[in-house]
């Protein structure tokens, strides 16, 4: 079973404003239903699980009613956000033990991602086949200093080895589960990327092509980059979300 957990706690204090980002219409509608859209249709994708905060869960409801049949179809229930992003991860994963196996593979992707695309879903599975997770990279161009007080550099890392990572992230749900588990109470709050604590654990996870266009919102920026896409695509179907 491949079920995709969707990350939609995040209150998007960066951005400015009134609302989080995950629910600002772009194309007259929110963009989180974009990422939500691209996973409901795919094939491979069994379930969808969201993490999002109780005043957005009925909203997030009626969208998925009136505009997706596939999403209604395989969305089997809310989780409450966490204090940091990776305990909203981990309360996902306890609930999606509820009704699937150990044996099973979560994706884990961000409601602020909205550009996924089918082709990077089937990347990271094929991925992930044979090892216990999957990660989409992209390499750093710029150089990378590395500094152990914040102000003078310390010394230079070697770009050709330093990556960025990307979502969806795919992993083996029991083995991800224990390497989150295993981190309560105090040491999951340190934790800034869904793989670290698979790379904790030792689990066995490979990296693959990311893609450029897979861009997470987190400024103005990167909200009008998202809207001139979709401007540029013309109005995209789905619109009674």
């Amino acid at each position: 079973m491949n079920i995709a957990l969707i990350l939609s706690g995040g209150t998007g204090t960066r951005l400015g404003a009134d609302i989080p980002k995950q629910y600002i219409k772009v194309g007259d509608r929110p963009v989180i239903s974009y990422c939500i859209e691209c996973l409901s249709r795919h094939s491979r994708i069994d379930a969808l699980q969201i993490v999002a905060a109780c005043e957005w869960q009925e909203k997030i409801s009626r969208w998925l009613a009136k505009a997706d049949i596939e999403a209604s179809r395989k969305f089997r229930g809310f989780s409450l956000p966490g204090e940091n992003r990776q305990l909203s991860i981990l309360h996902g994963l306890e609930d999606i033990r509820k009704y699937a196996m150990d044996s099973g593979w979560v994706l884990v992707h961000d409601a602020a991602r909205p550009m996924l695309s089918g082709r990077l879903v089937d990347e990271c599975l094929d991925a992930a086949e044979g090892h216990e997770g999957a990660v989409p990279v992209l390499p750093v161009r710029d150089t990378v200093y590395y500094s152990t007080d914040g102000h003078r550099v310390s010394s230079l890392l070697d770009r050709d080895a330093v990556y960025a990572g990307q979502a969806p992230e795919v992993f083996r749900l029991g083995k991800y589960y224990e390497a989150n588990r295993c981190l309560m109470p105090q040491q999951i709050l340190k934790i800034h990327g869904s793989t670290e604590p698979a790379v904790m654990a030792r689990m066995d996870v490979v990296m693959i092509p990311g893609d450029e266009n897979n861009f997470k919102i987190t400024g103005k920026a990167d909200l009008e980059r998202f809207a001139g896409l979709v401007k540029g695509k013309g109005n995209v179907e789905g619109s009674a979300w």
